[in-house]
């Protein structure tokens, strides 16, 4: 018989307006980014209908302090464990994004040709629009050829706004 899955998930505000973290226990499932806590709760329910979410002040002080970390760009990566679900085309993709540096951009073309696909630039951009762990894979670092920001499922502005973000820490670490 199977049991539905246990998820604890948190909401706290950052620079960035909220975000929410969330956790079975092999990793996190969720992180989205948002100004609403409501509508982040309802985006967690409404894509988990099955599992029994328990919402807390705190996933776990660890998970949440690191995310803090990130927003406030005193940590530049976050290895932190995932327990997502995904195509193989999307985990790859979604590797491959957690490579970009803190503080890089790079291109859906650059990424796809990184892949050894130099013609999936449209199923790398799908991949970063089906992420649900913002963040963690920092797919708001990848822009069109252009160099137009593109889409981001957290709103362009949140992106435009990450993305400076970390171009600012990345000066203040060089100074």
């Amino acid at each position: 018989m199977n049991h539905p899955c246990t998820i604890t998930a948190t909401i706290a505000p950052c620079r960035f307006g909220y975000f929410l973290v969330a956790a079975t226990a092999h990793g996190v499932c969720a992180v989205t980014l948002g100004d609403d806590p409501d509508m982040l709760q309802d985006d967690l329910e409404r894509r988990f209908g099955t599992a029994i979410i328990r919402h807390t002040g705190h996933v776990s002080n660890n998970l949440t302090d690191t995310i803090h970390s990130y927003l406030n760009g005193v940590q530049k990566r976050l290895d932190l464990p995932l327990d997502v679900m995904a195509t193989p085309f999307q985990r790859l993709v979604w590797e491959a994004l957690r490579a970009i540096p803190y503080g890089a951009t790079q291109t859906y073309q650059e990424v796809a040709q990184r892949l050894g696909r130099p013609y999936a630039v449209r199923a790398v951009a799908r991949a970063c629009a089906s992420n649900p762990v913002a963040l963690i894979v920092p797919c708001h670092r990848v822009v069109r050829a252009d160099g137009a920001l593109g889409g981001y499922r957290w709103g362009i502005e949140r992106k435009r706004a990450l993305l400076a973000h970390e171009a600012a820490h990345i000066q203040l670490c060089a100074s």
